[in-house]
């Protein structure tokens, strides 16, 4: 064996050792239930009117988890299966539930008022904050999460076809995951669990 091929030899195994530490060290990405859509460019921020009478931003949360759902009072099923979801996904958090701020867009302005609004969260939980805005703002921040709405005539009224998708912001008002209306609480609360976990270490 010739002396380049002995220092090559030897150069490839000093690599090899001195690359084992790092693979060693290096993190797999967590796994989650819902949808990574780490990020997206979409569904950076809101300039909505509360269920109290307050403005709202996106930006206001900071240090908490949002999770963030578009729907309207008068949803048959999919809103309060929803915030149903949403109320258990707080329960199977326990303490660190506190952490976690759910947010409903209505995409019906013209019939969810203030005070509706308000009554709908409170059937629910106290702590969830009802957001609405004008048609336009309802129509320009839909465009800015992808969100689908549409009214649909009925006999006497109306009802809203609408996306439903639930979003999910970290504590830095970074959107990390979508969930399926299919998707469980348990299913959820677990993938919030896997954050706080990989963003508290």
């Amino acid at each position: 064996m010739n002396s380049k091929r002995r220092k090559t030899i030897a150069l490839l195994s000093m690599l090899g050792v001195a690359c084992l530490p790092l693979s060693a060290c290096k993190r797999s990405a967590p796994v989650f239930n819902g949808i990574d859509i780490t990020g997206a460019s979409y569904g950076s921020d809101f300039h909505l009117t509360g269920h109290d009478g307050k403005t709202y931003t996106l930006h206001q949360f900071k240090g908490k988890y949002v999770l963030l759902f578009f729907g309207y009072t008068q949803c048959p099923d999919v809103c309060p299966t929803a915030l149903t979801r949403a109320l258990n996904i707080r329960h199977q958090l326990g303490a660190d539930g506190k952490q976690l701020q759910v947010v409903f867009i209505t995409v019906d302005p013209e019939r969810d008022t203030q005070p509706l609004l308000a009554e709908y969260m409170r059937a629910f939980d106290p702590a969830f904050l009802g957001l609405y805005g004008s048609l336009q703002q309802t129509e320009d921040v839909a465009k800015e999460f992808r969100v689908f709405y549409k009214k649909v005539p009925g006999d006497n009224s109306y009802s809203m076809d609408h996306t439903a998708i639930s979003y999910l912001y970290d504590i830095n008002n970074k959107i990390r995951l979508a969930f399926k209306h299919e998707q469980s609480a348990e299913q959820c609360a677990a993938d919030i669990r896997t954050l706080i976990q990989t963003q508290s270490s």
